[in-house]
C-alpha cells in the first residue's frame, strides 16, 4: 500500500470515531432528557434537585457546592468513564442506598451516548 492509500485509510478512520462520538453525545441529549428534571449542564448554572453536572467528566465526586451530597463526599470517587457507567446503572447499587438518585439507565448504549454527552461540557 502506498502512502497516499495509508493516508486516506487514516483520515477515514479518525472521522469515522470523530463521527461516532459526535452521533452519541447528540443521541446522550435525547436519553439526558430523562434527567433534566433533577440536573443541568449549564455552565454556571443553579442545582436543581440534582447537582449541576457541568464538567462532571475527571471531577472527583462530591466537590461543588451541592449541599446533599452526603454519600458521595465521603467517597473517594472520581466521575471516570467507569465509575460513571456503574453509577447510572444502578446508583444505590454503586453508593449504597444513601444516594437519593433513583434514576438507572439499563441499556448501555443510552448510558455511553449520556456519558458522551456529558464529556462534551468542559
Amino acid at each position: 500500500m502506498n502512502f497516499a492509500k495509508v493516508s486516506a485509510v487514516a483520515i477515514a478512520l479518525a472521522l469515522g470515531m470523530n463521527a461516532g462520538s459526535a452521533f452519541a453525545a447528540s443521541d446522550g441529549e435525547k436519553v439526558f432528557k430523562k434527567c433534566k428534571a433533577c440536573h443541568t449542564v449549564k455552565k454556571g448554572g443553579k442545582h436543581k434537585s440534582g447537582p449541576n453536572l457541568f464538567g462532571i467528566v475527571g471531577r472527583k465526586a462530591g466537590t461543588t457546592d451541592f449541599k446533599r451530597y452526603k454519600a458521595l463526599k465521603k467517597s473517594d470517587i472520581t466521575w471516570s468513564v467507569d465509575n460513571l457507567d456503574k453509577w447510572l446503572a444502578n446508583p444505590k447499587k454503586f453508593i449504597g442506598k444513601k444516594t437519593s438518585m433513583s434514576l438507572k439507565l439499563k441499556k448501555e448504549s443510552d448510558r455511553k451516548a449520556v456519558i458522551a454527552y456529558l464529556k462534551s461540557f468542559k
